[in-house]
């Protein structure tokens, strides 16, 4: 299934509500934290099913395909 253009806008405006990189966009969220929910399990909600997109494009190397949004976007619409 592909995600749709709103999620991966969502990715680069999006902060991280909670935890250790509250405030954080979920696209700049390292790998090594997107692992340990990927072991641990997800949250519920829409913030879950963003974290799990945001693994999938990190550990197959697809990241770089949001750089056309973070253009479109400068500095992030932080929400």
């Amino acid at each position: 299934m592909l995600p749709d253009s709103e999620s991966l806008l969502l990715l680069v405006t999006r902060e991280m509500p909670f935890g250790k990189h509250k405030g954080t966009l979920i696209a700049d969220l390292p790998g090594n934290y997107l692992n340990w929910f990927a072991r641990e399990g997800f949250p519920p909600g829409e913030i879950g099913r963003l974290l799990a997109l945001m693994h999938e494009l990190d550990h197959n190397g697809l990241s770089d395909l949001l750089k056309p949004l973070r253009a479109r976007v400068p500095g992030g619409v932080r929400k």
